[in-house]
């Protein structure tokens, strides 16, 4: 995950009139029923609420000019781990991989040549993430490329909250008085990637840069940092965005 770009915000007092708003404007049915699924209110506690981990892998980093080539899904609370929910897809991007995308995430034009386009699974993907809170580990990936990708198939996008781990993070490793400090001093700044910052709270090293293995390893980090960071009873509000 790389550098941070401004993207389309809408603040967090504005979700719930804004998924009101895009169920009654939407053409697309998929897209109306995701719209109207009830997401938590901001007030529930944080070990109500159904999560959704989430991870793509991409040809690149702009989503003006890049495709999603895979997509990772993992069910989860904080107290459970859904496994037997997951979801993976290969895609085919609307142009051909590079060497470069390729030694990234590993995914070949062999595995690619009879894959589906996404249009094929949005359904099935927006099913999964109806009714639950989105977590990824840096959201101007995700958000942005599913937005555009979506936007390129039906005709409209779709924005949503989320809870972003590295954002997390970085509240703690970047954003502080201490980290401020330690800039000044002219020392390097801690890592808020996804394994070092899973590495913080003695998480086990997976493989990267594979969709379901790295939406597994945002699940598990968003619950070390909850059980370590904050409480179950902490409110939905005080982390999504």
């Amino acid at each position: 995950m790389h550098g941070i770009r401004p993207r389309q915000k809408v603040t967090q007092a504005d979700w719930a009139s804004y998924m009101e708003a895009r169920a009654e404007r939407a053409q697309d049915e998929m897209l109306k029923r995701f719209f109207n699924t009830p997401m938590p209110d901001p007030d529930t506690p944080l070990s109500e609420v159904p999560m959704v981990a989430l991870d793509m892998e991409t040809t690149g980093l702009d989503e003006r000019r890049h495709a999603i080539v895979s997509i990772g899904v993992v069910p989860f609370t904080l107290g459970r781990i859904s496994m037997a929910q997951r979801r993976y897809w290969v895609v085919k991007p609307p142009r051909p991989l590079d060497e470069e995308s390729i030694a990234y995430h590993h995914i070949t034009h062999s595995e690619i040549a009879d894959a589906p386009d996404l249009d094929s699974v949005l359904d099935e993907l927006l099913a999964v993430l109806a009714g639950r809170v989105v977590v990824v580990h840096f959201r101007n990936i995700e958000r942005p490329f599913l937005d555009a990708a979506v936007k390129a198939r039906r005709g409209e996008g779709v924005l949503f909250p989320m809870i972003d781990t590295m954002s997390l993070e970085a509240r703690w490793h970047r954003q502080t008085l201490w980290a401020r400090f330690r800039r000044w001093l002219g020392r390097p700044p801690v890592s808020i990637r996804l394994n070092a910052s899973r590495e913080r709270y003695g998480l086990p090293v997976y493989q990267g840069h594979h969709a379901l293995i790295d939406a597994l390893a945002t699940a598990e980090l968003l619950q070390a940092q909850i059980a370590n960071r904050y409480s179950p009873e902490t409110p939905l509000k005080a982390l999504w965005c």
